[in-house]
């Protein structure tokens, strides 16, 4: 599948001082990417720290780029300060700014501490796209004032996420005052530390059937507890509602037409969020060839894997803009996240292979990489849900 994503896409692009400067981005987006690579370092030890920790990833170490990331990516009428930088504003809002931000972080910092982040990514999306005026207001200003983790609950132990097997129910509530949810979700970023987050529900049968439902966590009936995993780790939690009261005004699209109140939202906001999960994913095989070229490897030896890096990241770049340009924009996504995840996977392996036996032991930070490199498939999609994808908007 990585060749024919690949096609068309071979020439480097590359310019500037490193290999992995890019003269497509335009002034503004260079000194986005300037500006995150000079921050990103401190990263890397916060996330080694958490690898170590995961459970008290809670109390992460402070981290100035995390702590802005925090407040940004909230719409404009809800926005506190933006990103300034050399005069620029970046609100990170455009999937062009988002990509650029989240490579340059897993690149110069980790990839897996951004998936710790506190702020609005995820659920933001779903809020931005189905929640009303009086929704947006209270979700987005409350992030704003006290910036804090929020989780999108979808997966679930029974059929993962798929939307046809959700089982998460939201019944009215005896005497009609709102609703009772019940239900369990798996594999959640930060549902283990979030206060607030959107879950993916079922309200009756077939696709009209599905919605979602802002939760607070702080309410009784909902239990969280972090999930030990081999990579990512300290990211991911399950989290359990059992009949837990979910106020009327919290179910989220009920001003929209009832096409568009459930997975119409999902699936424009997967396509920004897959291309943040490639972008992650390019970082991470971008810090890993910095890696080995830091350790000697000649450039003859890694210009393969660096040929790789740069189409992938052409497509990832491209997949961008084109969601920029029409949010509804699925194939690209699509295919650019199934390459980055492939990518990672393959050059932290290749990188094992290339350092010897010992590698592992000798380089903890790489060991670190090659079980993160796994995260990126199921994240946002496994490669066989992206196929179907990319399939149906070809045929389309």
């Amino acid at each position: 599948m990585t060749r024919l994503l690949d096609t068309g896409l071979s020439g480097t692009g590359a310019t500037g001082t490193g290999p992995f400067d890019f003269e497509l981005l335009d002034p503004h987006l260079r000194t986005l990417q300037r500006y995150v690579r000079t921050e990103a370092p401190a990263l890397r030890a916060a996330a080694r720290e958490v690898d170590r920790h995961p459970d008290g990833s809670t109390l992460y170490p402070q981290v100035p780029l995390l702590d802005r990331l925090a407040t940004l990516q909230i719409p404009g009428p809800y926005a506190g300060d933006p990103l300034i930088v050399e005069g620029r504003e970046y609100p990170l809002l455009s999937a062009m700014e988002r990509v650029v931000f989240h490579e340059e972080a897993a690149a110069h910092g980790d990839a897996s501490i951004l998936l710790c982040a506190p702020g609005s990514l995820t659920a933001g999306m779903l809020v931005a796209a189905l929640g009303d005026e009086a929704q947006q207001a209270r979700f987005f200003t409350t992030l704003r004032s006290a910036p804090a983790w929020t989780f999108l609950a979808m997966t679930e132990p029974q059929g993962g996420s798929d939307a046809t097997a959700l089982r998460t129910t939201l019944e009215p509530a005896p005497g009609g005052d709102g609703f009772l949810l019940t239900g369990t979700k798996r594999f959640i970023g930060n549902a283990h530390r979030a206060r607030t987050g959107v879950v993916t529900v079922r309200t009756g049968p077939g696709p009209l059937g599905i919605r979602c439902a802002l939760v607070d966590t702080d309410v009784p009936g909902v239990t969280a507890a972090p999930i030990d995993t081999l990579g990512m780790r300290g990211a991911l939690g399950a989290i359990a509602f059992d009949r837990v009261p979910i106020p009327a005004e919290n179910l989220l699209g009920g001003h929209l037409p009832a096409t568009r109140r459930g997975m119409w939202g999902w699936l424009h906001s997967f396509n920004l969020l897959r291309c943040v999960a490639a972008a992650m994913a390019v970082g991470l095989a971008r810090a890993v060839h910095d890696h080995l070229a830091a350790h000697g490897l000649a450039p003859a030896r890694l210009a393969p894997l660096a040929a790789r890096i740069h189409r992938v990241r052409a497509l990832t770049h491209h997949a961008a803009g084109a969601v920029d340009a029409d949010p509804a924009t699925a194939h690209l996504p699509a295919a650019a996240k199934t390459a980055a995840a492939e990518l990672a996977e393959h050059t932290t392996a290749r990188a094992l292979e290339l350092l010897g036996p010992g590698a592992r032991l000798e380089h903890p930070l790489l060991d670190k990489w090659a079980r993160d490199a796994h995260g990126f498939d199921p994240m946002e999609g496994t490669a066989h849900v992206q196929a179907l994808t990319v399939f149906a908007s070809l045929r389309r």
